[in-house]
């Protein structure tokens, strides 16, 4: 038996055999398309985007200690901003950035901050600052 190539094609195949779609039909598919940037870099790198650092705030009796995981940065990269009841973390090496602020539980004095950084992990001490405290004088 011998095998001939046949010019019939399957139904589902066929460009004539296909249901007619509107205008309308063909346009908002286009625009679908073009929303969507299938394989684009930027669908990967939101796909691989790293998790958030992971970051605790602990307090006794006079300081406040702010413990951060930044693995992956330089000491000198990373820059500490305090004021009152506020701290601003920032981060920037081969093409990575980080930027968090962080609201403290008490405030605190930002003269007073000491950080250390160690594989990948960054300790921030604060003191706490002296509350105002209101002292009634008795009149006699």
């Amino acid at each position: 038996m011998k095998w001939r190539k046949s010019d019939k094609r399957p139904k589902w195949l066929d460009p004539r055999s296909r249901p007619k779609s509107g205008k309308l039909y063909r346009i908002r598919n286009k625009n679908l398309r073009a929303k969507h940037n299938f394989g684009s870099n930027s669908l990967r790198k939101s796909l691989l985007k790293e998790p958030e650092p992971l970051i605790d705030i602990f307090q006794n009796g006079e300081n406040v200690m702010v413990v951060a995981e930044l693995k992956g940065f330089r000491k000198e990269n990373i820059k500490v901003h305090v004021e009152q009841r506020r701290l601003v973390i920032s981060a920037n090496a081969h093409g990575r950035s980080y930027h968090k602020i962080l609201s403290l539980p008490k405030a605190v004095v930002p003269e007073s901050m000491r950080m250390t950084y160690k594989n990948g992990v960054v300790e921030i001490i604060l003191k706490k600052a002296m509350e105002a405290k209101a002292i009634k004088e008795l009149a006699g």
